[in-house]
């Protein structure tokens, strides 16, 4: 990692300072400084993005997809320095980190694909008398110039899915990344600086929140992209006027593991959905709910499991638990631990912390009211529970605030196609974790958990708006 970093305004770099400090969130040394963007650099990049807008509406398909395919290369290239980067700034043990550098890499190669692939279609019109010589076709056209808020927890990836669409579908945008890890976005500034978009075409800028208010309620964006908490993004889209809205909000995400399921297969991919990237994940595995049948031998095998993940430092390839993103929120859900523990709720491993680094935790018995089930914990903390009818575990996964996605393990296709009816979710996993996600598919929520989706296909459609071609052929009388 650099000492310092610049931040990108119209598609070139600019060092008018390095007052962000960039935290290693293992030491809680400051690893690097990164330029931070003020009103004025904020005003300047929407106006450059509008400037920008007719250009990267006429840009050749083949071109928008050779400036993606470049940063595929790119990224390739350059991947052990984006996970390094990574493991420092966002805490992400090594290896997750090498993951989530090979999905940045997935989600430029899926728009790359994506680019000459945005279409339309022709529509009879004809449907009576008084349509007869008429003809439809209908295409889709880039909305305009987007603002994009980027979270920690995946800087890289989830930027990206911002980002590469937006390049598809040949919108103009500025990204206020995550003042707290900065650092991934700006190194894909430093690709993109690298193509041959057109000049203003992109801003990446970082942000203190309280000077971060012209991304939301600036009238010359027209669309704005969220992913963080519940709270901003719904008080955000408050404010974000007639502009569209796209939020990726949080969960609390249940899985429920019926009495046919293969117990080691759960058991492990359970492990790594709730515990990957110390829980820090709107889709990690909170609510775990096992059929009473087969509750005692699940709960041995996972608890045996998770005392055996390994915590430690993040540069660790051995390391599966780093630290939370600051020693505040893990000492936030350290208070929801203890809260649990004094409404009966045991303790069957973990629940101690040290800085910011908090153990892998399972608790059960634990009151569906306290804040470590009803809410988004965002770290190392499971809850178990038993249940005895199929169709009472379902309804127990619908009384919640969020509906992102849900994890089904059973053998019964039936089943399989219940949960598919019925949970208030955006996503039903069978056989897997709600943590399992490929980059494009589309991905999100209801409820509290957001409003529209990604994937590249999907984001494509919410940065782009139909226009449609209405053609008459005239009806000429016989012998006029």
């Amino acid at each position: 990692m650099k000492e310092t970093y610049p931040y990108y305004i119209g598609g070139s770099a600019e060092r008018p300072n390095s007052d962000l400090a960039v935290i290693d969130k293992y030491t809680g040394k400051t690893a690097s400084r990164v330029a931070l963007a003020d009103g004025e650099a904020i005003d300047r990049a929407i106006a450059m993005a509008v400037d920008a807008a007719p250009a990267m509406a006429t840009m050749a398909a083949c071109d928008r997809r050779e400036v993606l395919n470049h940063c595929v290369r790119r990224f390739t290239e350059r991947s052990e320095e984006l996970a390094l980067a990574l493991c420092v700034e966002a805490g992400k043990p090594i290896r997750d980190s090498r993951g989530e550098v090979s999905r940045l890499i997935d989600t430029f190669r899926i728009a790359a694909e994506e680019a000459v692939r945005i279409g339309g279609e022709v529509i009879p019109l004809d449907i009576s008398s008084r349509a007869k010589g008429y003809t439809g076709m209908w295409k889709r056209v880039p909305i305009g110039p987007c603002s994009f808020i980027s979270p920690f927890n995946f800087p890289l990836n989830l930027a990206a899915h911002k980002v590469a669409p937006a390049i598809a579908a040949g919108c103009p945008f500025v990204l206020k990344p995550a003042s707290l890890t900065p650092v991934g976005a700006i190194l894909i500034g430093e690709v993109l600086a690298e193509t041959d978009l057109p000049a203003g075409a992109f801003s990446i800028l970082p942000v203190g929140r309280d000077g971060a208010g012209a991304f939301t309620t600036d009238e010359r964006l027209k669309l704005l992209s969220f992913t963080g908490s519940p709270a901003v993004g719904w008080a955000l889209k408050a404010k974000a006027g007639k502009k569209k809205v796209v939020l990726e909000l949080g969960g609390n995400a249940a899985c429920i593991v019926d009495e046919d399921a293969d117990l080691d297969d759960a058991v492990e991919r359970i492990l790594h959905g709730a515990f990957y990237q110390s829980g820090q994940s709107c889709i990690s595995v909170q609510r775990i709910m096992i059929h009473e049948d087969v509750y005692d031998r699940f709960k041995e095998r996972i608890v045996a499991g998770a005392s055996a993940l390994v915590m430690g430092d993040p540069k660790e390839e051995s390391t599966f638990i780093g630290p939370m993103i600051s020693e505040k929120e893990a000492a936030r859900l350290e208070s929801w631990i203890a809260a649990a523990k004094e409404r009966g709720a045991s303790v069957l491993c973990g629940g101690r912390r040290e800085g910011a680094m908090l153990e892998a935790t399972l608790l059960e018995n634990a009151p569906d009211d306290l804040d470590v089930c009803a809410k988004e914990a965002f770290g190392p903390v499971a809850v178990l529970s038993s249940f005895s009818d199929y169709d009472d575990a379902l309804a127990e996964v619908n009384r919640s605030d969020f509906g992102l996605q849900a994890g089904i393990f059973t053998r019964d296709i039936y089943k399989a196609h219940q949960a598919w009816d019925t949970l208030e979710v955006g996503g039903v996993v069978i056989g897997d974790v709600p943590s399992w996600r490929v980059d494009h598919m589309p991905y999100g929520g209801v409820k509290e958990s957001g409003l529209g989706r990604e994937g590249i296909r999907f984001a494509i459609e919410d940065m782009t708006e139909i226009r449609l071609l209405v053609l008459r052929t005239p009806q000429h009388k016989k012998g006029a």
